[in-house]
């Protein structure tokens, strides 16, 4: 695995963990922050699985942009298509005062990380 890909894996791995610990918080939950590091470890992800196959990274967080990329090497990944959407939406949509993620946006976005997250580390020779 090329140095720059393992860099993105280490980022994304960093976000993935900041939403499971956040989404366990009993006291005070934090759905936005959920949210939003789910939707980040997601980019992460597919930027490293972009970078591993030589493919120039866009500086954007569209997931679905991200994904429809990818498509031409991972046709199979048009499944994570509807969560891309979802999770596009958190890399704004919840930073900033006006709008509040809910409990059940927050374990889905999770739920789509976690899907995404398995696929891209399988495909990278990572341990799941």
């Amino acid at each position: 695995m090329k140095t720059a890909t393992r860099d993105w894996v280490r980022k994304a791995e960093h976000d993935y963990l900041a939403a499971v610990d956040l989404a366990r918080r009993r006291k005070q939950p934090v759905y936005d922050a959920v949210c939003f590091h789910a939707q980040q470890s997601a980019e992460k992800y597919l930027k490293a699985r972009m970078e591993e196959a030589g493919m120039s990274i866009p500086r954007t967080h569209d997931l679905e942009d991200l994904l429809n990329q990818l498509l031409s090497i991972e046709p199979r990944w048009a499944t994570f298509r509807a969560a891309s959407q979802t999770l596009s939406d958190f890399a704004v949509d919840f930073r900033y005062p006006g709008q509040s993620a809910t409990k059940a946006q927050a374990l889905q976005a999770l739920a789509d990380c976690k899907s995404l997250r398995r696929e891209v580390r399988s495909k990278l020779g990572l341990r799941v």
